[in-house]
């Protein structure tokens, strides 16, 4: 090709690197596993296999999540336990939840997020200053949108509230994983290894109730 034919003088650029790559050999590669890797995975777990745990934002059992080799690729689940009269801890997550409720009545807060750029540098989340509350019951479902401040409230001071939460995986696959506790449950210890005996103390009725 002579000079004059060169398209916009870009010709010499894209010549340009000596490394060389396997990239869409290994994509096909994995493509080809796949199926041998997800017969390794489990379809089924009993209740007895779900782990508990004393999280920051309350106490949880895991229904599904990518470090119990599962074969679901796209949501994250759990139960959440609110003892009687008690809360979740608050937090913000970009993620979008829907909540299922199985046992008990209570409330929500939701506060949504504005983006600001100051200086068109680094974003904030901007809490707005007005803050929703949605009642809920047992059969209801709750739908908690992308970037919101939620927090759970057991209105019931005589009996637990339970919560099963699905949450969409995809945003931590596309890099957008940000969740920030704002405040921890009051039933939260971290060196406290949570277990279902241990649980029971917590759905005790509180003596002043």
């Amino acid at each position: 090709m002579t000079e004059r034919e060169i398209p916009w003088g870009e010709y010499a650029t894209w010549l340009q690197g000596d490394v060389s790559g396997t990239q869409y050999a290994d994509r096909l590669a994995e493509a080809a596993a796949r199926p041998t890797k997800d017969a390794e995975r489990r379809k089924i777990l009993k209740a007895n296999e779900l782990p508990w745990e004393n999280s920051p934002h309350g106490l949880l059992k895991h229904i599904c999540n990518e470090n119990m080799n599962t074969r679901a690729e796209t949501v994250d689940a759990y139960m959440q336990i609110i003892p009687p009269g008690s809360r979740s801890g608050k937090h913000r997550q970009l993620a979008e939840q829907a909540f299922y409720v199985l046992e008990g009545r209570g409330y929500d807060t939701h506060v949504d997020c504005d983006l600001s750029i100051p200086d068109g540098e680094k974003y904030l989340w901007v809490p707005q200053a007005h803050e929703q509350r949605f009642e809920w019951e047992a059969g209801d479902v709750v739908y908690i949108p992308p970037n919101t401040i939620s927090q759970h409230f057991n209105a019931n001071p005589n009996a637990p509230a339970r919560l099963v939460f699905i949450t969409n995986r995809i945003y931590r696959h596309c890099g957008l994983d940000e969740l920030e506790q704002l405040e921890n449950a009051p039933e939260y210890d971290p060196n406290e290894q949570l277990t279902a005996e241990r649980l029971r103390r917590y759905l005790e009725v509180p003596s002043h109730a």
